[in-house]
C-alpha cells in the first residue's frame, strides 16, 4: 500500500513540472483515462495527449493527495484513491480553482513496477 501511494504522489510532483511525457510514464501502454468532460482517452499515448493539452495551458497546474491505498491479495492489482486541486483559466478567463477527487487502478507489470491502468477524475460540486 506504502509503495502505491508513494508512487502516486510521485506521480503528482511530475504533474507540477508540467511535463507531459513524464506525467504519460506512469500510465501502462493499454490504460484508459477518463478525463472529466472529454472523451475517453485509451492508451498511454491518448493520456498524454489529455495532460498536453492541460500544460499548453501557462495558468494550469494541479496536485494531488492520496487517501486511500490498498493492494489485492493477489498483489497485481491495486488502487489510488483522493483529492486534487487544479488551477487554470477559464472560458471567459478568469482563473478558476478547483477541487475534485480520483480514484485510479495499478497493475503490477513485469518486473515489479506498477502503472496506472484506469484513471477518472472529476470535479466536486460548487
Amino acid at each position: 500500500m506504502r509503495r502505491l501511494a508513494k508512487l502516486d504522489d510521485d506521480w503528482s510532483k511530475a504533474a507540477a513540472t508540467r511535463d507531459a511525457d513524464r506525467v504519460a510514464s506512469f500510465y501502462a501502454e493499454d490504460a484508459i483515462a477518463y478525463p472529466p468532460n472529454e472523451p475517453v482517452a485509451i492508451g498511454r499515448a491518448a493520456a498524454k495527449k489529455v495532460w498536453a493539452s492541460y500544460f499548453a495551458d501557462a495558468t494550469f497546474s494541479i496536485s494531488w493527495k492520496t487517501v486511500h491505498a490498498e493492494v489485492a491479495k493477489s498483489g497485481d492489482l491495486g488502487y489510488t484513491a483522493g483529492t486534487y486541486e487544479a488551477s487554470f483559466k477559464g472560458p471567459d478567463g478568469k482563473q478558476v480553482s478547483e477541487k475534485g477527487k480520483y480514484v485510479c487502478t495499478w497493475r503490477k507489470q513485469k518486473g515489479g513496477t506498477w502503472k496506472a491502468i484506469r484513471d477518472i477524475w472529476n470535479a466536486d460540486a460548487k
